[in-house]
């Protein structure tokens, strides 16, 4: 049996299409009673302490900092490689969870965040060891991937429709970054030419955001890959 709307197969006790919800009917066919899938009645699930979580997860957090804290200050007698491993807990922290602390995380807020906490990182590092490369190639390159999420983030949260063009198009942007990403690894690392290997990404990233933008506008074609992937 068959679904009258989009073509998927279905079961014979199926009342409603699992894909589109189009109503099933087959006059010649009587839909046989069978058991439920799922118990009409389930237990509700142990309600979780959040405060007490994320205690424990800052308290996962926390001590291995504190390890490495004292362990550097009783060998070296000053902070050196635990500062590496420190900044490392601290931006895992500020992704992974400071978000839990806030009942409903606004993630327009906290993704912003944890790339501005991965740019202040790779500042230290860069101060840390000397290298001189922050300012020419850390900071436009994660500034330029977190505003390229960012809106990506942005639009998924406000517009309710569209997603695959704000994906085709994050696609595409993404992959007019790579040249620049290249070019900004000649400049700051003194490569001697321009090899070109930005070009592959960038080919492929087109490629898949072009897709994406034709099955938008393409309403027969975004159809099909539906039915045929169960999208």
């Amino acid at each position: 049996m068959y679904c009258i709307n989009c073509g998927v197969k279905l079961a014979d006790t199926e009342k409603r299409c699992p894909l589109c919800g189009v109503t099933v009917f087959h006059p010649e066919l009587d839909r046989p009673d069978s058991e439920p899938l799922y118990p009409p009645h389930r237990s509700p699930l142990p309600q979780v302490n959040s405060r007490s979580a994320q205690g424990v997860l800052t308290a996962a957090f926390l001590l291995p900092l504190l390890i490495t804290l004292l362990c550097d200050l009783q060998i070296n007698r000053r902070v050196t490689w635990s500062g590496f491993v420190i900044g490392a807990l601290l931006v895992g922290y500020v992704i992974f969870v400071l978000p839990l602390w806030f009942r409903h995380p606004n993630p327009v807020i906290f993704v912003p965040c944890g790339f501005a906490a991965v740019g202040v990182y790779l500042l230290y590092i860069d101060l840390a060891v000397g290298g001189k490369w922050f300012l020419s190639f850390a900071f436009p390159v994660v500034g330029g991937i977190g505003l390229i999420v960012t809106a990506v983030v942005v639009l998924l949260r406000y517009l309710r429709r569209g997603r695959l063009y704000i994906f085709g198009g994050a696609a595409i942007a993404l992959g007019a970054f790579m040249p620049l990403m290249e070019f900004l690894i000649c400049v700051t690392f003194h490569r001697p030419r321009f090899v070109g290997w930005s070009l592959y990404p960038l080919i492929a990233l087109v490629l898949l955001g072009g897709t994406l933008i034709f099955l938008a506008i393409c309403r027969p074609a975004r159809e099909t890959m539906e039915r045929k992937f169960f999208l």
